[in-house]
């Protein structure tokens, strides 16, 4: 049998080395379109903030090792252009100029998605730059050494744009954050919002909230091989040595789009939980890809590493013949911010409104570890649960110590489907240098409580 792969990283390579361990004599084949496969992309901000380190130092397993060890037939600079499921064909052209076909039994499409590039004039000059793929993190760290950058402004506010913002910071480079909603972080309870506000502040990190972009334009520096650009909005300007987009990502899905492959509200590829398309033999997995929701049990689209590391897995063990399901996911996330941890899992107040719960929220302040315990610090919580069943739904944490381990209790209990009493009676640990004897989460669960009664 011949199993087809298009895309070579994350959920990509998961699949072709979980087929090859599975059926040692499938004919496995990955076609990619660059020269990068299987790299830790997540690490790309904290790569950064190095200058002594090479960015290949995030490459998890390079191309010959998948060719050599694994015996998977791996493409690199194969871009496919074509799906013909009647043919079963994959079509498109290697290293930019010689046009190829390949059959297949199975396809698996791991393409993964692309950073959002805001349509206005100028964000496609030298010195503007997203960061999803490996090259790109190359591309941002050599124009940071070759044109003696000094400051960057970062369009969006995410994940990637707060851990970019330290990573620069670190290298003491200036750092101004702009995009055009007013909310800092709309997904986040305000007071842990404030938070998160106040570090970026207090680390001189500059801020443009509700701040529209007009155009960029290039202005020639005599001291700079490349210049530097110029941010126009309605009230004033920006004058910086580079531009970093982070301002959220879309899926790669054109191609299965192009198939006839079922896509989503958010144009990503509509899966079922073997990971199988709306079409026979074709399967797809990764940030392409949409998900199960635990808490909802609807469709959702959330780009994670764990996801799409599983998504091929699973997908490898459904064209081997194994029957197995894709668990559903929380959106379980965290990331740094300077000096503080951010995590969350489930849903937030306004997102369970929007899925029909009647929800009620509850916000606390408590210690890391147990009273009087030298070292102890803050941790802000919001937790969020249903009054007309009692469930758990969701929690958001903030704080300098024991909030990034600490929410993985909360995402088991939101995939078991607990109720906040079900969690509150949970048997978590205790030790003075972790805890104090009732868990943060424990004494949020039992304010949360008094709410749902």
């Amino acid at each position: 049998m011949k199993f087809v792969i298009i895309g070579g990283d994350a959920a990509g390579m998961s699949a072709a080395s979980r087929a090859k361990r599975n059926c040692p004599d499938l004919e496995v084949t990955v076609l990619e379109k660059s020269n990068d496969v299987s790299y830790s992309a997540c690490g790309m901000p904290y790569n950064i903030a190095d200058p002594t380190r090479s960015i290949e130092d995030l490459v998890v397993r390079s191309a010959e090792v998948f060719r050599n060890k694994q015996g998977i037939n791996l493409l690199t600079r194969h871009l496919v252009d074509k799906i013909d499921v009647h043919k079963k064909e994959v079509s498109g052209i290697a290293d930019q100029k010689n046009p190829f076909s390949i059959t297949y039994d199975k396809l698996l499409i791991a393409t993964g998605a692309s950073s959002v590039v805001p349509n206005l004039p100028g964000f496609d000059l030298p010195g503007v730059f997203g960061l999803k793929g490996l090259e790109d993190g190359r591309k941002i760290k050599e124009f940071i050494t070759k044109n003696r950058v000094t400051k960057v402004t970062i369009v969006g506010m995410g994940y990637i744009a707060l851990e970019m913002a330290e990573a620069l910071i670190t290298r003491d480079i200036a750092v101004e954050l702009i995009k055009p909603r007013s909310q800092f972080l709309p997904w986040l309870d305000e007071n842990l919002s404030q938070i998160v506000l106040r570090e970026l502040k207090q680390n001189n990190v500059k801020l443009h909230l509700g701040s529209l972009i007009e155009r960029i334009t290039s202005i020639t520096d005599k001291k700079k091989p490349n210049g530097s650009l110029r941010i126009e909005r309605e009230e004033t300007e920006i004058i910086t040595d580079m531009i970093i987009t982070a301002i959220g990502v879309t899926p790669n899905s054109m191609i299965a789009g192009r198939a006839g492959l079922k896509l989503g509200a958010k144009h990503e590829i509509v899966v079922d939980r073997k990971m199988k398309t709306s079409c026979d033999d074709i399967y797809a997995a990764g940030d392409c890809a949409d998900s199960f929701h635990n808490v909802t049990g609807k469709k959702t689209y959330l780009p994670l590493a764990l996801r799409a590391n599983r998504g091929g897995w699973v997908a490898a063990d459904n064209i081997c013949g194994r029957e197995v399901e894709a668990p559903g996911i929380s959106g379980t996330s965290v990331f740094k911010v300077f000096d503080l941890e951010v995590a969350r899992t489930g849903l937030n107040m306004e997102q369970a409104l929007e899925n029909g719960y009647t929800p009620a929220g509850v916000y606390i302040k408590t210690q890391s570890r147990a009273h009087a315990h030298p070292g102890s610090s803050v941790i802000h919580l919001h937790m969020v649960g249903d009054r007309s069943t009692g469930k758990l739904l969701g929690v958001q944490m903030v704080g300098k110590e024991g909030v990034a381990h600490r929410i993985n209790a909360v995402a088991i209990a939101l995939q078991s489907g607990m109720s906040v009493r079900q969690f509150y009676k949970s048997d978590l640990a205790y030790a003075p240098p972790f805890s104090p004897v009732w868990d943060p989460l424990l004494t949020t669960a039992n304010q949360l409580l008094k709410k749902l009664a």
